[in-house]
């Protein structure tokens, strides 16, 4: 009734639920007249206000038909309610709490509810608009009143001011109310102390005369009026005790003292009750704090001790309802006293005194099952046999108490045996009623110490059968389900106080409670406090979980920075600080302060001095034990898993953060070193690493998320990874830079450095691509992340494979006269003047070149890294590779060499590059056609090499091993691109590549008669790569480049080039 009651209240009260009937402008005239003449019905003069009634009626008879039979329901309920005190008062019932305890406290609780249910009724400001539009509706369809209309408007009439009307009521019943009252006045050990509040307060409200003849009724009257301001009705309803009592005595004649009473009361609730409860707060924490830890000790105490336990659980809850009330409810000059910050450890220990009483249940039933058996059944078998009168009725109900517990075993709590005792009970009630009569031949009245074994015996029952009920009976707070404001305040105050954090998780705790302020005759609010308990539960979750992944993150920029302080880098002013003191150098300016060490704050002289690290790390361990408190928990048939939350927000954050690390600038092209980043990654994940301490997670699962998903091209949200950055950067800047001639590849540093020009470049190459860099790079982006940078290396190489092709169509002519003409110089030196775009394919090819060579350095580095990892799986790969038959098909072989280069193992023919040229054939160019165009193109580079020679920056440097215009790395391309072009055309690689040494060979020994110094300047350096093209090429021989090209000319080329570095050096 009051769940249906507070349904309607919530949707009037609410613009949004409210019947459309009552905000509709065509039917506000006809609403307000029904109003104005309730409850008269009159529908003949008033056509034209009602016009527009006769046209909605059916639609508001089905409408608030919901809301008529609520209505109608409280009107039925009154009635057997005044018909049942009515029995009451004839029957002369005798009620003692101590004695009869279910009768005495379903009286109390029946005056209760019909009170707060007028009460309730009498605040739906729209009751007289609803009855009357439906009335109405209903007259004009079936030409008479609904026949429950007449009572009901005259109920709704009646009980315009509920009170007044039921202190009248209850004139009749005053008698048995105060004898009821008088009896009640001792502790009810795990009651409510909220419904005794409403018994005491309501009850002397309705039978009001005994406060002026009672001292002791009128000292219980005045401790509840001094305990509380206001009382709930009904879930967030509540009834201001106060004003409502003094409007009511107002009236009375000679009531001037109670009403003073009232006023001083309420002082004194203003001002000591809020300080009063906080002090009870406070000591309720210790004690229960004291007796979760005893009984997590020692869970056999459960037995003996269950009293105590739900007792403590019922006077914490009490509290905490009485805060949440009274918060929401209080002047805002005294609103410190109704902010608890420590609210968050008086629920968590009750969220734990529950969790005790659900764990070790069955060692509660064991004591029970015994004690009913062995002393209860006794000691009641003895009372009956003792009893001078027992009628037959009666007897046969006692005997079968008796018999049922003896029967009791301890082996039925190790089977598992299902236990009720519900008929038990429901018998002792209905003894109750038969005993406690005036007229019984057996009365209860008589018989104290039966009805308190009885009493005593019930509740051991309930500790068999019923313990769930009984931990929502004493410790539900599904409450806090109406209060969300309160509710989110006082978890963000828990999380804002380090102290507090610990208890956090009470709160997704107390969401498992809604569900029980639900009833089952009010299914269509099931939905709605689900969805709110879900949406909660997630809610504190998910804000713990972000609590404590900005701590690991705050933890995690501390220790990177620390871990920063450890880079080479920062040696350098150490190092030249010491050599200064050697050579005794004064430098740097007087009174500088000395810079400290890493390490220095591991050093601690006071152990009070509390860092800020310290402060995280506290923070931090007191929060993931909030996490870690419970594995899951059930909200609503849905399973929330706290662990889970903290997973995926360091997943995301970890991802975030490794991305942020790179520090990567679009505008200016600036990007963290590869090792650099590694460090702060590495500090990172020691960090995260060391969470496992305090929270059960697994967080490999978290590198393996994060650190996969980092080695692709974008993660799994679409958002860029550190291999896409790394890869954008190392294409679009450093090799950028390198084809624009400011950066060379020396092969004796194995890395790329920067060459001197007018504009400086805005980084150091060297610092970007030696090996420790790439071997950072490779342990970073993993084979998946090197592989998708090799990919996109040989994207590019594929676009300029293509632009060279196009420069071969436009000289085939020419250059398949040169193929064949190679022994005739004069033909040949008359061709090559008619060749176009000479300078192009070598820049191209030396780009090709250049790629080719990073990539090997990346290559080199993953292997490296891979060895270090995985040296077995290496080894055999490494194996498996330089054991293939030379007969073994190209196909297979290509599967062999791709799972080598996977690994970082250099191959003869390069299966990444074999795959990004075969994907370019030209639709309209035969496989002849595009085999020729290969062959040719070996061709145009050959005879282009001699033109090296006439360019500066040709010349060869020994200290690098290289020149200074990466034409070097021609060797390379031009080894890489036959061997996957004849590859992909199934030519002869070996064939092609002798045709080309004969060709080159040629060419450049037709340089060596040239006497024009400016086409000559650089021959020496130039006749060196054809060394470097054999010394890189797994197809050609020394002996073959002897049968081309005479070994003395390239021993007195090396010659000459280290002879000129020294002078030039000098």
């Amino acid at each position: 009734m009051l769940s249906q009651q507070g349904q309607v209240w919530k949707a009037c009260g609410d613009p949004k639920a409210k019947p459309s009937y009552l905000i509709d402008k065509n039917l506000e005239s006809a609403v307000k007249f029904i109003v104005r003449k309730f409850p008269a019905v009159e529908t003949r003069n008033n056509n034209q206000q009602l016009a527009q009634l006769q046209k909605e009626k059916s639609e508001i008879l089905k409408n608030l038909a919901l809301y008529y039979f609520t209505f109608v329901d409280v009107m039925e309920f009154k009635d057997h309610v005044c018909e049942l005190l009515n029995t009451i008062d004839v029957c002369q019932v005798f009620f003692d709490i101590t004695v009869n305890f279910d009768l005495t406290k379903n009286y109390l609780d029946l005056i209760i509810t019909y009170t707060t249910l007028m009460i309730l009724l009498s605040r739906i400001e729209e009751r007289k608009a609803i009855i009357g539009l439906y009335n109405y509706a209903h007259e004009m369809t079936h030409g008479a009143s609904d026949r429950e209309y007449p009572r009901l408007g005259q109920m709704i009439v009646d009980y315009e001011n509920p009170l007044k009307k039921m202190m009248e009521e209850f004139v009749p019943h005053s008698k048995v109310c105060v004898t009821t009252f008088h009896r009640f006045m001792m502790p009810c050990e795990y009651l409510s102390l909220d419904a005794m509040e409403k018994w005491i307060i309501f009850g002397f409200i309705l039978c009001h005369g005994i406060l002026n003849s009672d001292a002791t009724a009128l000292n219980l009257w005045k401790l509840a009026l001094q305990s509380s301001s206001c009382l709930a009705l009904f879930r967030d309803e509540v009834f201001h005790i106060h004003k409502a009592a003094e409007d009511l005595f107002v009236n009375i004649r000679g009531y001037n003292k109670r009403i003073n009473d009232i006023r001083e009361c309420k002082e004194a609730a203003v001002s000591h009750a809020g300080s009063m409860h906080r002090e009870r707060r406070k000591f309720l924490r210790s004690a229960l704090k004291e007796l979760a830890t005893v009984l997590s000790d020692q869970p056999g105490l459960l037995g003996p001790k269950a009293l105590f336990v739900f007792m403590a659980l019922s006077f914490a809850r009490d509290e905490i309802i009485w805060l949440l009330r009274h918060a929401d409810n209080m002047p805002k000059k005294s609103a410190d006293d109704f902010i608890d910050k420590h609210i968050a450890e008086l629920i968590f220990y009750m969220e734990e005194l529950r969790a005790h009483v659900r764990k070790y249940g069955p060692v509660m039933q064991r004591y029970y099952v015994q004690y009913l058996s062995g002393f209860d059944a006794v000691v009641l078998n003895e009372l009956v046999q003792n009893l001078s009168v027992c009628p037959e009725d009666e007897s046969i109900i006692m005997s079968s108490f008796v018999n049922t517990m003896t029967s009791l075993s301890v082996k039925q709590v190790e089977d598992g045996e299902v236990f009720d005792f519900r008929g038990m009970r429901l018998d002792w009630f209905r003894l109750q009623a038969y005993t406690s009569v005036s007229k019984a031949s057996l009365s209860l009245a008589d018989h104290r110490e039966l009805g308190k074994m009885m009493n005593t015996i019930i509740f051991h029952t309930k500790m068999v059968d019923s313990l769930v009920e009984m931990l929502v009976e004493t410790s539900d707070l599904s409450i806090f389900c109406f209060y969300s404001r309160a509710f989110e305040k006082m978890f963000q105050q828990c999380l804002e106080l380090p102290s507090q954090s610990r208890y956090s998780i009470a709160f997704p705790l107390l969401c498992t409670h809604f569900m029980s302020c639900t009833h089952e005759l009010c299914p269509e609010e099931r939905h709605h406090i689900g969805d709110r308990s879900l949406s909660l539960c997630n809610m504190f979750l998910d804000e713990m979980a972000k609590q404590a992944r900005n701590l690991i993150t705050d933890i995690c920029t501390e220790q990177c920075t620390l871990s920063d302080q450890l880079l080479p880098k920062h040696c350098a002013k150490t190092i030249s600080q010491a050599v200064n003191k050697k050579s005794k150098k004064q430098t740097g300016k007087k009174g500088e302060p000395e810079r400290e060490k890493p390490g220095v704050e591991s050093m601690r002289k006071n152990r009070l001095v509390v860092t800020n690290l310290d402060k995280l790390h506290t923070a931090l361990s007191e929060l993931c034990f909030s996490i870690n408190y419970v594995p899951n928990m059930v909200v609503w048939e849905h399973t929330f898993t706290p662990r889970e939350y903290l997973t995926s927000h360091l997943e995301i954050r970890f991802t975030k953060s490794i991305v942020g690390m790179t520090m990567y600038n679009q505008a200016t092209q600036e990007i963290a070193k590869p090792s650099e980043l590694l460090t702060s990654v590495r500090a990172y994940m020691t960090v995260l690493q060391s969470i496992e301490n305090y929270v059960q997670i697994d967080i490999t699962r978290v590198f393996n998320n994060v650190l996969l998903q980092q080695t692709q091209h974008l993660d799994s949200h679409g958002e860029p990874t550190i291999t896409s950055l790394y890869t954008n950067w190392y294409l679009e800047t450093l090799l950028r830079q390198v084809s624009n001639g400011h950066i060379a590849y020396f092969p004796a540093m194995k890395a790329f450095v920067n060459l001197p020009t007018e504009n400086e470049l805005t980084f150091n190459a060297e610092e970007y691509s030696d090996i420790s860099e790439m071997r950072a790079l490779s342990e970073l982006l993993g084979p998946y992340g090197m592989k998708f940078l090799s990919e996109s290396l040989m994207w590019h190489i594929s676009s300029q494979v293509a632009e060279l092709k196009k420069l071969v169509v436009e000289n085939v002519e020419v250059l398949t006269q040169m193929r064949t003409s190679f022994d005739k110089p004069d033909q040949m030196a008359a061709l090559f003047k008619r060749l176009s775009s000479v300078d192009s394919v070598l820049k191209r090819m030396t780009i090709i070149g250049v790629i080719l060579s990073f990539r090997s350095l990346a290559q080199e580095a993953l292997r490296d890294v891979l060895s270090y990892h995985i040296p077995f799986l290496v080894s055999s790969i490494e194996d498996f590779k330089d054991h293939i038959p030379r007969e073994t098909d190209m196909k297979v072989a290509m599967n062999v060499y791709e799972l080598s280069s996977a690994a970082g193992l250099p191959c003869e023919i390069d299966p990444a590059l074999v795959v990004a040229l075969s994907s370019q054939k030209s639709e309209n160019i035969s496989p002849e056609e595009e085999y020729k165009i290969a062959c040719l193109l070996m061709v145009f580079v050959a005879v282009s090499l001699p033109t090296l020679a006439s360019n500066v920056m040709s010349q060869y440097s020994p200290a690098i091993e290289g020149h200074c215009n990466n034409i070097h790395c021609l060797a390379k391309a031009i080894n890489q691109i036959a061997a996957a072009l004849f590859t992909i055309h199934k030519g002869s690689i070996e064939d092609r590549l002798k045709e080309f040494l004969a060709l080159a060979s040629s060419s450049l020994l037709k340089i060596g008669q040239e006497t024009d110094k400016t086409t000559t300047r650089n021959r020496e350096s130039v006749y060196l790569l054809l060394d470097m093209i054999v010394q890189e090429s797994p197809f050609l021989t020394m002996d073959l480049l002897e049968s081309c090209f005479p070994y003395v000319l390239l021993r007195n080329a090396y010659h000459a080039v280290y002879k000129q570095s020294v002078t030039s050096s000098a």
